[in-house]
């Protein structure tokens, strides 16, 4: 498929700069594009790329100043990363889409597909299993009993998703993400054994929600786990059971959060964060990669570091850190120059 610069602008309402008539047929990254094909600046990293791109098109921000001559045609827009995520959305959006029940998936006989439902080779659909329009479940998931999935919702290959679990609309679910194994609930015995607690509760994920792969989320012990709208979870993250994760939070790789804490409303959290059980993080904290959070955030902080603490208290802390070794030779001669004074007085 080809697009002039043109109708490209016209959907983004962004304004061309250069030949409104030049066509591409494909995207690229910035440093790698040939001539057929569209690109976007939004990290002031890759500037100097603009100016030897062999891209046709290239989506910049409208405050973007051109040092140098320029080879391509440009349309301005608010925010080149959204404008090249539409883009690339309705590109999708072109592609075919799977359709039809495969003879080869298995189906209860009381289970309830939507209109336009797609269920792929040795899918199985368990007992009850209720779904909205245009879902689209592809070969070797699992999806258990009185489970119910709201409408345009995608699970890839090999999501498993235990009973009585309910997922929203406009959800993805991407390859071998578990949603509802049991929590992890053990009760020490006096003979050092462990009971086991019954996990009777479910996961609830809400509207527009996106599950990385190999993702999992534990069941509530009893009540629900609840993934609220707008979450965006990476791939190869831990949920436990009773966590609650507000809306429009997005949460990076390997990430792990323990029971029954909560997670407040547009939160970005970063890769291998750690978070504590029982605690509740605040809205609109910002968490840096790799911290270890072990109590409670208020509304609105930046924290890292394992303890976590205040991102700006880490940063003037860590200049002492690196130079620790040096600070304890000084100190070690210090404590000799003063006890040798003190030996001669």
């Amino acid at each position: 498929m080809e697009f002039s610069a043109s109708q490209i602008a016209g959907l983004l309402n962004g304004t061309i700069e250069g030949n409104p008539a030049v066509r591409v047929s494909q995207f690229s990254k910035i440093e790698e594009a040939g001539p057929n094909a569209l690109t976007f600046l939004a990290n002031p990293a890759y500037t100097p790329y603009i100016y030897k791109t062999s891209a046709a098109l290239v989506l910049v921000s409208n405050d973007f100043v051109a040092e140098h001559p320029l080879q391509c045609t440009l349309i301005r827009v608010a925010d080149p990363y959204s404008a090249l995520a539409t883009l690339l959305e309705l590109y999708k959006k072109q592609s075919p889409q799977k359709s039809g029940i495969s003879s080869m998936a298995f189906i209860a006989s009381n289970a309830s597909l939507g209109a336009g439902a797609y269920a792929g080779e040795f899918a199985y659909i368990g007992e009850n299993v209720k779904t909205g329009k245009n879902v689209r479940i592809y070969p070797h998931c699992y999806i258990g009993d009185n489970v119910t999935i709201g409408d345009d919702t995608t699970l890839y290959s090999g999501v498993r998703i235990y009973e009585d679990c309910r997922i929203g609309n406009g959800c993805t679910v991407h390859s071998n993400a578990v949603i509802g194994a049991d929590g992890f609930g053990f009760a020490p015995q006096s003979d050092n054994n462990y009971q086991k607690v019954a996990q009777i509760g479910n996961v609830i994920i809400e509207d527009h929600v996106e599950i990385g792969a190999g993702t999992t989320i534990d069941r509530a012990t009893m009540g629900s786990t609840l993934i609220k709208k707008g979450v965006k979870l990476d791939n190869l993250i831990q949920v436990a059971h009773n966590v609650v994760i507000g809306e429009n939070t997005v949460i990076a790789a390997q990430t792990g959060i323990a029971g029954s804490s909560r997670v407040g409303r547009n939160c970005m959290i970063g890769g291998q964060v750690g978070i504590s059980g029982h605690l509740t993080i605040g809205d609109e904290v910002k968490i840096a990669a790799q911290t270890g959070v072990s109590s409670s955030i208020k509304n609105e902080q930046i924290i890292m570091g394992s303890p976590a603490m205040d991102a700006g208290k880490f940063r003037k802390s860590f200049i002492y850190f690196r130079n620790l070794e040096t600070l304890v030779k000084r100190l070690d001669e210090l404590e000799k120059t003063v006890k040798s004074f003190q030996e001669k007085s």
